[in-house]
Parts: C-alpha cells; sequence; structure tokens
C-alpha cells in the first residue's frame, strides 16, 4: 500500500539531446556509470521516496529496463515512453501514478542532484502545494525586442533560474496538465497558469542541467571534487 505521506518521483529522460552531437546524453558515462545512474541512485537512496516513473524514448526503453536491472532499483515501477515534447514526457509519467500525494519531477539530466535537495523540496511543498528548486542569478539579465535591441534591465535581486527537482501535490499537477492550454518549459508554469503559488526553495548551482559536451566534462570535475 503507498503511502500518501510520501512521494513518488517522475524522472523525465525522453530528450533527443541534439546539442550532444548525436551522443545520447542519458546514457554517457559520467565518472564510471551512466548520466541516468547518477539520477535515480540518489531517488533509490532517499528515504521519502516510494516509487520512482523513469520516462525514456521509446528506442531507449529496453536499455532503461536493462540498466535498472542492473542497478537494482527496487523503487523503479514503471519505466515509459514519453512524448515529443518534455510536458508530453510529464504527462505520460504522471498516468503511471494513482493514489499518492506528492509527486516530485525531476530531469534525467540533471545528475548532481542530491538527497537533501529531494528532501526540502518536499518539505516546502508540504506547507504550500507547489515547492520548485531554484538559484539566484549572477548575471546582469537584459530584456530585449526581436532585433536583439536592450528594452530593460530587471533587478537582479529579484530573478532565480529554475531548476529541477520540483515538487507538488498531486491533485494540483494532475489539473495542471489536465487543463494546460500551452506548451512550457517546466512545470511550474502550468501551475501558476491556474492561479496556484509556487514557492521557490534553495537549489544548487552544481545542480546543472547537462545540454553539451562542455556541460558532461563540468559535471565530471563535481564528481571528482565532491568525491
Amino acid at each position: 500500500m503507498f503511502n500518501n505521506q510520501k512521494a513518488a518521483a517522475i524522472i523525465v529522460a525522453a530528450g533527443r539531446g541534439e546539442r550532444m552531437g548525436g551522443k545520447n546524453k542519458m546514457f554517457a558515462p559520467l565518472a564510471g556509470k551512466p548520466v541516468l545512474a547518477w539520477v535515480v541512485d540518489t531517488f533509490q537512496k532517499c528515504n521519502l521516496i516510494d516509487r520512482v516513473v523513469i520516462v525514456l524514448a521509446g528506442d531507449d526503453l529496453e536499455k532503461g529496463k536493462e540498466l535498472a536491472k542492473k542497478q537494482g532499483w527496487s523503487k523503479v515501477t514503471d519505466i515509459c515512453p514519453g512524448g515529443e515534447e518534455r510536458q508530453a514526457s510529464v504527462a505520460a509519467g504522471l498516468g503511471k501514478l494513482e493514489g499518492c500525494r506528492w509527486v516530485v519531477i525531476h530531469d534525467g539530466a540533471r545528475p548532481l542532484v542530491t538527497e537533501s535537495l529531494i528532501k526540502n523540496g518536499i518539505e516546502v511543498a508540504r506547507d504550500c502545494g507547489a515547492a520548485v528548486a531554484a538559484v539566484p542569478v549572477t548575471d546582469t539579465i537584459k530584456l530585449v525586442d526581436h532585433e536583439g535591441f536592450v528594452m530593460g534591465t530587471p533587478p537582479r535581486k529579484s530573478l532565480w533560474a529554475v531548476q529541477t527537482p520540483q515538487v507538488f501535490h498531486f491533485d494540483i499537477i494532475t489539473e495542471a496538465h489536465q487543463k494546460a492550454e500551452a506548451m512550457v518549459t517546466d512545470d511550474a508554469s502550468l501551475v501558476e497558469m491556474l492561479g496556484y503559488k509556487v514557492k521557490l526553495f534553495m537549489g544548487s548551482y552544481d545542480n546543472i542541467k547537462i545540454t553539451t559536451q562542455s556541460d558532461l566534462a563540468l559535471a565530471e570535475i563535481l564528481v571528482q571534487r565532491g568525491g
């Protein structure tokens, strides 16, 4: 019986990785094991996570199942195909969950997620219903028009770069996807469109998203630095 005080996780890993030069970033080696294994291993160890759903591209399903067996991921209950867009992949993952109260959504391309990040997100979400990892931006941000001319400079102190994990009450995130009228780049945006408040919690500057070969090299350095 699923403990509804704990959380289920959806690992979104169905991206094509066009900027990796044709290399599948989910299964790219990082310090001795695939990128995806770093992510799922962390969720497997987290005592607030009861089950994990992995969403992969259709061509990667068998490879994902083999990896799950090799790593002994007892919490992985489903490995399912995603959609063309991230939003569709999350919806596919949600379709594999029922009877749970909290959903933690995380990008498979962020291998340096920690148990503390997951736990912090769940704790904040329990108070407000929706919580998102983010970090304050360190660069000055410019608003520009379609020709590249600067339209304004928003105050940096109010700008945060959003990451994952993102944690939601199951009913809230399910409603948000069911009523989605636009394609968005993160799940919090869908929740915001329905008028729900989303609270940020402190992420980590090490919680990078692997998009390019350079990102993978940086992740290798960060893993070695962290032991």
